[in-house]
């Protein structure tokens, strides 16, 4: 009797322990995709309210400052940011920003009412249309019906795409404004650069026969150099030995667009930032085996420069990281996770895989090859063995308004976890 009760009390109190880590990332997540961050971009310093809670976070963990004391390492980067007005309105119909449309993170700023010169793309296949058109447009903003794109060859789909970055890029063109015509759903990124001329995405369904004039108001600050920081915190380990293993995650996202508009990013990347700290939160009370270094990244979003500015200059020795995983996208699972760089590190990729299978955890673990696409990047680049992971299935909000944290399921969170856990204990 006495051992059927304390294994109640054991499967219990391991319960407990689960729910409380989806309890903490769920307030993790709740917390970085609210207003109050900004969208975790560099515009009202939400990058820096969002690192000063990281920290906080880490401090209250009981983690380890690495860089003299702090929890931050500073650097800077160039981003092209929207702080004012935005606002479109074609003939007399006023569009939603981030729902009708979008501003290219590239546009410089714009304010006024332009005539609207309307093409296809079948009307730029050549190099005589680009010119007739080029000609013809004068300076007016250029609306191109991009919606039958799909039904292009390749080869024509890819030169017609030539000679619209041409159009949006070259300053020589006479051409105020590009707007692009698509039925695809918005989404929005980054930029570290402004082009010569503002690019306007519209989604909003409208007879485009009837187009005749845009009014658009575009605030846009290009900053040279804007300091932003990783945040990095340390965990000792049991061993003697001085290998490390690191977790890492991008906590910023797309900021705002004008002065009402923010990005939330609940999936990209609070809960890649909710699994690092619940990883943080579990070792800080149960010691692992080897050191352990969490960093939280900045400027992912802009072009992995976050992690080429730690791997630049690291506060930790990069030859002696036994492994290094990159949490992006954690928020889902219906459709398991797919494992980046797990064909490059096969021997690590089938440990995961029989964790999983011997504890059921995911529904599937599936590989990828080697790709540039998050944080892992820039470490794998120095020599690093590393893996970068995404769930997949589920929602299909990314990089718009709708990845907000009440509609982010955390469908296998708690066992996503579970599997990490043992896989670094494993190690």
């Amino acid at each position: 009797m006495k051992k059927i009760y304390l294994f109640f009390l054991f499967i219990t109190f391991q319960f407990a322990s689960f729910a409380q880590d989806l309890v903490y990332a769920k307030q993790i997540i709740e917390k970085l995709s609210s207003s109050e961050f900004m969208g975790r971009g560099y515009v009202d310093n939400g990058d820096k309210i969002t690192a000063d809670y990281l920290a906080k976070e880490f401090q209250r963990l009981d983690l380890i400052p690495l860089n003299k004391g702090s929890f931050f390492q500073k650097f800077s980067i160039p981003v092209n940011t929207f702080p004012n007005r935005v606002h479109v309105k074609i003939d007399n119909t006023e569009l939603q920003p981030a729902v009708d449309y979008l501003v290219d993170a590239t546009s410089p700023s714009v304010d006024g009412i332009y005539s609207v010169y309307k093409i296809t793309r079948q009307d730029i296949d050549t190099d005589e249309k680009l010119v007739k058109l080029i000609r013809n447009a004068g300076n007016s903003f250029i609306l191109i019906d991009n919606s039958d794109k799909k039904s292009e060859s390749n080869d024509r789909s890819n030169r017609i795409d030539n000679y619209i970055n041409f159009l949006k890029s070259s300053p020589e063109i006479p051409a105020k404004g590009i707007i692009f015509y698509s039925k695809d759903k918005l989404t929005w990124d980054g930029a570290i650069n402004q082009a010569p001329r503002p690019v306007i995405i519209i989604n909003k369904p409208i007879d485009l026969n009837t187009v005749n004039t845009i009014e658009v108001t575009v605030d846009a600050t290009l900053i040279d150099h804007y300091e932003t920081q990783n945040i990095i915190g340390f965990i000792k380990g049991t061993s003697t030995t001085d290998s490390t293993i690191v977790v890492t995650a991008h906590y910023d996202h797309l900021g705002k667009m004008g002065k009402e508009v923010y990005f939330p990013g609940a999936n990209d990347n609070a809960s890649g930032v909710a699994m690092l700290l619940n990883l943080a939160k579990h070792y800080s009370e149960v010691k692992p085996k080897y050191s352990m270094v969490f960093i939280a990244l900045s400027a992912e979003e802009l072009g992995i420069l976050g992690a080429k500015a730690y791997t630049d200059a690291p506060l930790t020795d990069l030859r002696k990281i036994k492994f290094l995983i990159n949490f992006d996208l954690a928020g889902t699972g219906d459709e398991g996770i797919k494992i980046v760089n797990g064909s490059v590190f096969k021997e690590k990729f089938d440990l995961l895989s029989k964790i999983n299978q011997a504890n059921s955890l995911l529904p599937k673990v599936n590989i990828r090859g080697a790709a540039c696409n998050s944080d892992h990047c820039a470490f794998y680049k120095k020599g690093v063995p590393c893996f970068y992971i995404y769930t997949q299935g589920g929602i299909q909000a990314y990089h718009d308004i709708y990845d907000k944290s009440e509609t982010l399921p955390l469908t296998k969170f708690v066992n996503y976890c579970t599997l990490m856990i043992k896989f670094f204990d494993s190690l």
